[in-house]
């Protein structure tokens, strides 16, 4: 093949020209940031620098857990990279959320996952939430309670039904997630879930569940048999 012709394949086969010819489902992952990034560093490209990223971060799916910090040690990174990063991996996490006024039925555990995962699935510390609904399992609200550290989140149920008393919630699920990627409910996650159910039969409020959250999947204590 002549020089030119060897520079047009070349061509064909950068993302940006991959994207235009076959459209962006073509692309791999490592390609599409490389798009996002737009351009290298101290003699990496731009491919080359999304390689380095995905490999710090376990690969695309690892991508909505990391932290400014940690994608700065990435070597060629600096804040204004890092940014770039969370911000489309931000963009692309909203397109998944719902519309406010769409009330969804959640009346599995697998469809209150599906709700919940592109939201909290992925957060690098563990945070506890309750997901709030009316006597037909619509959805009311769900609200974010408690922030902890990576292993180890602080909820008391006065905050819990505070909030279902206020909304009017006939029944409420239970959710955390785990930033280790192990949904298997913990002694403690049981020993609160119990908790929470006593306390809802005081209320007159149904405790449905606690759904464990990690960035792809998902425990659900009453699937699990530990919740009847």
């Amino acid at each position: 093949m002549s020089e030119a012709g060897t520079a047009r394949a070349a061509g064909r086969d950068r993302p940006r020209e991959k994207l235009s010819r076959l459209g962006a489902p073509a692309l791999g992952d490592n390609e599409l940031l490389a798009l996002v990034l737009g351009y290298g560093s101290s003699g990496t490209s731009a491919l080359g620098l999304a390689n380095l990223v995905l490999q710090a971060s376990g690969g695309v799916h690892g991508l909505p857990g990391c932290t400014a910090e940690e994608l700065r040690r990435v070597p060629g990174f600096g804040q204004a990279r890092a940014a770039q990063v969370l911000a489309s991996v931000e963009l692309g996490r909203r397109t998944l959320l719902r519309q406010p006024a769409d009330r969804p039925r959640l009346r599995t555990p697998g469809e209150v996952a599906t709700y919940l995962l592109p939201e909290f699935g992925a957060r690098p510390v563990e945070q506890f939430g309750v997901v709030l609904l009316d006597a037909k399992h619509r959805l009311l609200k769900t609200v974010l309670l408690t922030v902890g550290t990576l292993d180890r989140s602080v909820v008391h149920p006065r905050e819990v039904f505070r909030e279902a008393v206020s909304s009017r919630a006939a029944g409420i699920v239970l959710f955390h997630n785990h930033p280790s990627g192990d949904p298997e409910p913990s002694a403690d996650d049981l020993a609160l879930t119990r908790r929470m159910v006593a306390a809802g039969e005081l209320m007159g409020i149904d405790v449905l569940d606690h759904v464990v959250l990690t960035a792809t999947r998902y425990a659900s204590v009453r699937e699990l048999g530990y919740l009847r």
